[in-house]
């Protein structure tokens, strides 16, 4: 194995350079452990733990190390090394969320994977399917550099007439999108997903609890090396659950991310819903204003495309939504306050006269 079998290559070695650690070996961080990383290189696997001085600068969950990222170590012994510092990443996918980091406070953004070249997003035909969902995931990817891609499992479990009719609501909404079928029942898809899977590049598998996320990479591996927990049955969630990101090399030398399922996949950045929505970026061009915000300015054009039916409404709805969210993340902590300030006046202006009203009659 050659350390370009992991994905390294000439951006890595010059982000190595740059940041005066060439005299540093190089690994890839596989998985995230409790206070502990697990990285691989060209001799082996080690478990590996960041600096005291890495974590003093660290501002925020960003600047940790996460899978995917390439590390400068030095190896302590044939099984454990230490982090000297992370390379710059070529791409990332994230989401804004609000669970606690290490000094109890909430974190704003999590890393889900860092170096990808494709991001597959996987929904199973069985269950919650949700068009609003693709968009939602393929944003976040294309926000952090990645080409996204679609995978539709579970096909064996829908008629053909509503397969086809899924894959032309995909047409309309996401044109230009790859999309694999796939099956690990009855293996539909698989070979077609091996061959999309190339030596060298790095795929993570994006989507809900129990979508068959895990299942698809243990088909690819031949093996059941993609553990899995289970799941309720109570809450339809599926049968198994990811526990935690890992990262395999399959057969053909191609890279592959598990994820655990992910039930909220809040936007940190609004470049990628502009990308995922380039219709509507485009006729953003012919609103009468250059600030129309597409919901009450004369002149929209936007809303205009939606009124003659040229716009679908539910995509449009999705778009503000997400382009909302992602305004909202943009802010800083005074604007926020001062916009949560001016609703809180607006409700209670609300109810004050709703009050008021029902006084009256």
């Amino acid at each position: 194995m050659k350390i370009e079998d992991l994905g390294y290559n000439s951006f890595f070695e010059e982000s190595r350079n740059q940041l005066g650690l060439s005299d540093f070996p190089v690994a890839r961080i596989i998985s995230e452990h409790k206070g502990a990383y697990k990285v691989k290189d060209v001799d082996g696997e080690y478990l590996a733990k960041i600096t005291g001085k890495q974590i003093f600068e660290a501002k925020s969950r960003e600047d940790y190390p996460a899978v995917g990222d390439w590390v400068a170590i030095t190896r302590l012994d044939n099984d454990h090394a230490v982090i000297q510092g992370a390379l710059e990443r070529s791409t990332v996918i994230k989401r804004k969320h609000g669970d606690k980091n290490r000094s109890g406070e909430k974190d704003k953004v999590q890393i889900i994977a860092a170096n990808i070249d494709v991001a597959f997003v996987v929904e199973s035909l069985d269950r919650d399917y949700s068009l609003n969902r693709f968009e939602r995931y393929i944003a976040i990817a294309e926000n952090g550099g990645v080409k996204p891609a679609i995978i539709l499992n579970k096909v064996d479990l829908i008629p053909k007439e509503e397969l086809d009719e899924r894959l032309l609501q995909l047409e309309s909404r996401l044109a230009g999108i790859d999309v694999i079928l796939t099956s690990t029942v009855s293996d539909e898809g698989l070979d077609e997903l091996k061959r999309y899977i190339a030596k060298g590049k790095t795929y993570c598998f994006l989507g809900s609890s129990g979508v068959g996320k895990s299942s698809l990479i243990n088909k690819l591996l031949g093996s059941e090396a993609a553990k899995t927990g289970k799941i309720s049955s109570y809450s339809d969630r599926g049968k198994h659950t990811t526990t935690s990101r890992q990262m395999y090399i399959i057969d053909n030398g191609g890279i592959v991310i598990d994820n655990p399922g992910i039930r909220e996949v809040g936007m940190t950045d609004s470049g990628g819903v502009d990308t995922v929505f380039d219709e509507i970026a485009d006729l953003s061009g012919k609103c009468k204003f250059s600030d129309c915000t597409h919901t009450r300015e004369p002149g929209c054009a936007v809303i205009k495309a939606v009124e003659s039916g040229e716009l679908d409404e539910a995509q449009y709805a999705n778009y503000m939504d997400l382009k909302n969210e992602a305004d909202y993340y943009e802010m800083d902590d005074y604007e926020k306050r001062e916009k949560d300030r001016q609703f809180g006046k607006f409700m209670k202006k609300a109810k004050k006269e709703l009050k008021d009203y029902g006084n009256k009659y």
